[in-house]
């Protein structure tokens, strides 16, 4: 057994793919038309048959008070690990993306948390030891 999908909800997926896919660099991996929505995942270029990630719509009413709880608290919602932080913010900075965090070292990890324009937080991490 392994975990094959993760859900972020997203505000509009069209607006998600977007940046997701354009802009931190992810493949469609499913985009299937369900009625007003999509069963829309991505998944790391890097591994392919990975665990997908389903930019799921808010359609549930738990799931926008929950995720505006964790934005105004400046909670990420998931973390993504990254090779080199510090050149991934400059990337992602010159591609306009809007951090609230610039990358801090907390010993083992460096951290960095973005806006990802569809109401969620996402933190970026290097881990750099143990």
């Amino acid at each position: 057994m392994k975990l094959q999908a993760v859900s972020i909800f997203v505000d509009d997926q069209q607006k998600a793919l977007d940046f997701y896919g354009g802009v931190l660099g992810f493949q469609t991996a499913a985009d299937v038309p369900m009625g007003e929505h999509r069963w829309l995942t991505v998944v790391s270029p890097e591994d392919p048959t990975g665990t997908q990630i389903s930019l799921e719509p808010k359609d549930h009413p738990a799931v926008v008070p929950f995720t505006d709880a964790l934005a105004a608290d400046g909670i990420p919602f998931c973390v993504f690990g990254v090779e080199d932080i510090h050149a991934e913010c400059e990337r992602l900075t010159g591609l306009g993306v809007v951090f609230t965090q610039q990358p801090t070292d907390m010993g083992p990890v460096t951290v960095a948390v973005l806006d990802d324009t569809v109401g969620n937080l996402v933190q970026l991490a290097q881990y750099t030891g143990a």
